[in-house]
């Protein structure tokens, strides 16, 4: 809430001087007998019956708009503060006083006159007490019909205070026109007792008012009332629903609207964190909805966002809105609901043109598959021909800024050189190796706290080598949940998955008629990817590093071990070939140091073997949950027999 508004409050004077506010009577004594010495000559029960009985219309005309009578005073209850009650002069005559609280007509039932005037005090008292800048615009809204209510209250009592200046208003003639007020005036005494015991503010209220308006279904004219009450306190409601689905902005200074807005995300964090939670956290949803918005609740939050997103892109687009569009009412023919429905399909819409024809999806998404999926790698091959010095390096020592030069250079002398997009490629240094990322995709329907616990250590000493990655520069588009930008870099290229699912998303992709399809059909493919890729499986991920490993040792001991040979005897890869498919009986015939190369040799192929087999089981006893497993398990089966 801004300081501006959080400073504004009700002028000292109206609290101290409770007179102004009609709760003057809280602040005083109570009534007593010795009280009447100054403005009475003697207690009422010194009169005659018919005199008492004129004195007591005067006093209770005046304890229906909440002043205290001659006779009758109003105290307090001792430990409620909102609750009062009304008592008179003990030497009234009984069956006066019997006429006070009971019905006439119906003596049996018990019904109140005195309640009346209580329920007058405390919607007076909410009135004034929610009529304060802190409490809301649905407060305000509600405390002003409330108000209007009263105003029809008060000239009811003014014209039976004529009715009596003209002598012809009784006891019973008081009660006969103040009944039809009893039940209205109750039921929001009830509504109000809730509202202040719980602070009620916002979406509360709404749903308060709805709720009571339900529950007193058997008395039209009260949930007639009710309804009334709701859809005049609703309104300013809906002008900041009104202003969220049709332009994508809360205008919520009290903080009474069901979406909240983090302020502290800003959309330039996408370009420092792909895993950035703009998307899902700028704006999200409160747990305090109205009732009658609960099931359009996404599609509202949806709505703005996506009108949103296109502001933050430069592109001010506002819901066309015809006078007949307009949320003013939450009425039983849920026309709202068609209005937001309407809206969201025009943002919706809207904005899937955007990204189609301004950003240009598919173009981007077939260069992310030239260059973060190599369908055209051969920039990388080069690339990583004139980076190697650079790449062998630590990753606090490397500099980037030389990589992305290097970078350039690739593109520009490979067949990349003539995509319109190739200057977003971008290249990064990360501090973790790929499977420390792996743990950082929280938002995908993983269980990603296996990770933690599942031994896959990385090594102590990382080069560039294993912390290079490629970005894609895809922003503005980035602020559309799960960005393109974020999971897809970090998949290892597998042609026969990514292919076959890079085909099916684009099809897809061809036929989507609004913005959450090609959500949906994203979500799929990054999901279906990392799965294929064997990527989401700790156990299938750490045999991978394990044989990974083993062909890096062999990598780098193969130079060592013929390099001694090959200077004596230039023939020796030759020869190495024919001794690598002997037997061991026939390799021990051999001289010792080719003797030793090739044990070796056999000792790195043994090991590889071992950790190869080891996934056949591993594959067919997951088979089953995954079923993209079973060809692979298949083939590493094949592969141990022959």
């Amino acid at each position: 809430m801004d300081s501006t508004i959080a400073s504004l409050s009700t002028p000292k004077w109206n609290v101290d001087r409770p007179f102004l506010t009609g709760r003057f009577h809280t602040e005083g004594k109570g009534f007593s007998v010795d009280s009447f010495s100054a403005g009475v000559d003697k207690p009422i029960g010194l009169y005659h019956a018919a005199i008492q009985e004129l004195i007591l219309i005067d006093d209770l005309l005046y304890d229906l708009v909440g002043i205290e009578g001659r006779y009758t005073s109003i105290r307090r209850i001792r430990g409620k503060d909102d609750s009062v009650t009304f008592q008179v002069d003990a030497s009234m005559d009984l069956a006066l006083q019997a006429s006070i609280f009971l019905g006439f007509l119906f003596p049996e039932s018990a019904k109140r006159l005195f309640p009346l005037c209580e329920s007058y005090l405390l919607i007076n008292q909410f009135v004034e007490s929610r009529s304060q800048f802190k409490t809301g615009l649905v407060n305000h809204a509600f405390a002003a019909a409330l108000r209007a209510l009263l105003l029809d209250y008060q000239a009811m009592v003014a014209q039976l205070e004529h009715q009596f200046r003209l002598g012809k208003l009784s006891i019973q003639g008081l009660w006969f026109y103040c009944q039809p007020m009893m039940g209205t005036m109750q039921a929001l005494s009830i509504v109000i007792k809730k509202a202040l015991a719980n602070n009620f503010i916002g979406s509360a209220v709404l749903n308060l008012l709805q709720s009571q308006a339900k529950a007193m279904a058997g008395d039209h004219v009260v949930r007639s009332l009710l309804e009334k009450m709701s859809h005049r306190a609703s309104q300013a409601y809906l002008g900041i629903l009104e202003r969220w689905v049709y332009e994508g902005v809360i205008d919520d200074p009290y903080g009474e609207f069901f979406i909240a807005e983090n302020k502290a995300l800003q959309k330039e964090s996408l370009t420092q964190d792909y895993d950035a939670k703009y998307w899902q956290q700028r704006y999200s949803l409160k747990d305090d909805i109205p009732s009658f918005l609960a099931n359009a609740a996404e599609t509202i939050l949806t709505t703005g966002k996506y009108l949103n997103v296109m502001r933050e892109c430069g592109h001010n687009i506002q819901v066309p809105v015809a006078e007949s569009s307009k949320l003013t009412t939450v009425g039983s023919n849920h026309r709202y609901l068609e209005c937001i429905k309407t809206a969201y399909d025009f943002a919706s819409g809207e904005l899937l043109n955007l990204i189609r024809e301004k950003y240009d999806l598919m173009g981007k998404l077939r260069s992310i598959k030239h260059y973060l999926l190599l369908d055209q790698g051969d920039f990388l091959v080069h690339f990583m021909d004139i980076a190697r010095e650079e790449l062998v390096k630590k990753p606090d020592e490397i500099s980037v800024e030389k990589l992305q030069s290097l970078l350039d250079l690739a593109l520009r002398s490979s067949s990349a050189v003539a995509d319109p997009c190739y200057e977003d490629l971008t290249c990064c240094v990360e501090r973790t190796t790929l499977l420390k990322r792996l743990s950082t995709l929280k938002d995908l329907q993983t269980t990603q706290t296996v990770y933690s616990s599942s031994g896959l250590e990385e090594p102590v000493s990382i080069t560039g080598l294993e912390t290079f990655s490629l970005s894609f520069k895809v922003c503005p588009m980035a602020l559309i949940p799960r960005d393109l930008k974020k999971s897809i870099d970090k998949i290892p290229a597998d042609i026969s998955v990514l292919e076959p699912n890079s085909h099916v998303m684009h099809n897809r992709l061809q036929t989507a008629k609004s913005i959450d399809e090609v959500i949906q059909y994203h979500d799929f493919y990054l999901e279906k990817c990392l799965r294929e890729c064997l990527l989401l499986s700790p156990v299938l991920l750490k045999k991978l590093e394990k044989m990974k490993f083993i062909c890096l040792q062999y990598a780098a001991a193969v130079p060592n071990m013929i390099t001694d040979s090959t200077k004596t005897e230039p023939s020796y890869v030759d020869k190495y070939k024919k001794l690598k498919l002997r037997t061991r009986s026939q390799t021990m015939k051999v001289a010792p140091e080719d003797a030793k190369t090739i044990e070796s040799i056999l000792n790195f192929e043994r090991e590889f073997a071992g950790e190869l087999q080891s996934l056949g089981p591993i594959l067919s006893s997951s088979s089953g949950a995954e079923p993209y497993l079973t060809h692979l398990a298949q083939w590493l089966l094949g592969v141990g027999r022959e």
